[in-house]
């Protein structure tokens, strides 16, 4: 992919692979399946085990979806948590999606002001060099807009120096979101709608050849028909969308976040990648666990393909049922 724009990169994935079906990288080490785990889960495993264990099952997910979707989300938090062992797991995977093809967003949801700013981007977006080692940074990141372009502006530095992404968080999935964000500003709109008006002269300058700003935002499969008002609000902005699935998004309500069949992501992280524990996939015992994984991905992509139709970057798809929203209490 050669073009100068994160936002026609991802589009030109999304053809080729003909589905806006990101997957979810959040690992967690006692869902893993047992056969990754020391003893076969009987055992309490060291720290380094433990990030042994969470390294094999990453890898494999990786290898399996890299020929199925476009890009995928790795957070962060979920390698934060085994310190140093884990955030060097972290970096190592950004490496491997990518050279399996795979389109990164890194989903660290930084932010500061100033100098901390800056480095926040430059180690959480940027390639580098260090020691003549060249370390390759994910192509997005997600960011919080709540310090105002202060906090933005740095990443948005990065981004055009190196053609990457940025994904600002606008409206989230989570149930208590509208606390802060629906919060009625001097002219009687919602909170969001002023970071969207922000978000739209942020990307203003980062245009790419297919019409979308590589400064996107974050937009939860949960926010219903304010999906459809930020679309009209925000014509020239990628979606970045989770919550669809176990959350209870509506993969009807993401509909309206195309324009022109084009211009959203929709992440699915648990259902996929835990795949073995559903009873659709397996007996939740592991027993091909890899198996899961795949028939999962492709059994969402023809979901999506189905609700969204082959405008979407999907192709038609024969029905199927709907996404299974019970196997799961844990947010995407």
């Amino acid at each position: 992919m050669s073009s100068a724009h994160f936002s026609d990169r991802l589009l030109a994935a999304i053809a080729a692979k003909q589905t806006p079906l990101v997957v979810g990288l959040d690992p967690v080490y006692e869902n893993l399946p047992p056969v990754l785990k020391p003893g076969g889960g009987r055992e309490t495993p060291t720290p380094g085990a433990a990030v042994a264990a969470i390294a094999a099952f990453s890898q494999t997910i990786l290898r399996i979806v890299a020929a199925h979707v476009p890009a995928v989300k790795i957070n962060s938090a979920y390698f934060e948590r085994y310190g140093g062992a884990g955030v060097k797991l972290y970096g190592e995977l950004v490496q491997q999606a990518g050279q399996l093809g795979l389109l990164v967003i890194g989903d660290v949801k930084r932010a500061d002001i100033g100098h901390t700013a800056e480095q926040y981007a430059e180690g959480n977006l940027a390639d580098a060099e260090l020691g003549g080692i060249k370390l390759r940074g994910p192509d997005a990141v997600t960011v919080n807009p709540y310090f105002g372009g202060d906090g933005i502006k740095p990443f948005i530095t990065v981004a055009r120096r190196q053609q990457k992404g940025v994904f600002v968080l606008l409206r989230t999935s989570n149930p208590t979101a509208g606390e802060v964000q629906d919060i009625a500003a001097a002219d009687g709109r919602p909170l969001y709608r002023h970071v969207a008006d922000l978000i739209e002269r942020w990307g203003r300058d980062l245009m790419g050849g297919g019409g979308f700003s590589d400064i996107g935002a974050v937009v939860g499969a949960t926010s219903g028909g304010a999906i459809a008002e930020l679309r009209q609000a925000l014509p020239h902005t990628l979606f970045l969308i989770p919550g669809v699935g176990t959350q209870g998004g509506s993969l009807a309500d993401c509909a309206s976040a195309f324009r022109n069949g084009a211009g959203a992501v929709l992440n699915v992280s648990r259902a996929i990648i835990f795949a073995y524990r559903q009873r659709a996939y397996g007996d939740g015992t592991a027993g091909d666990w890899t198996e899961a994984v795949r028939q999962a991905t492709l059994q969402t992509k023809a979901q999506m393909a189905q609700a969204l139709g082959g405008g979407s970057g999907c192709r038609t798809a024969a029905p199927l049922r709907q996404l299974n929203t019970g196997s799961h209490t844990q947010r995407e």
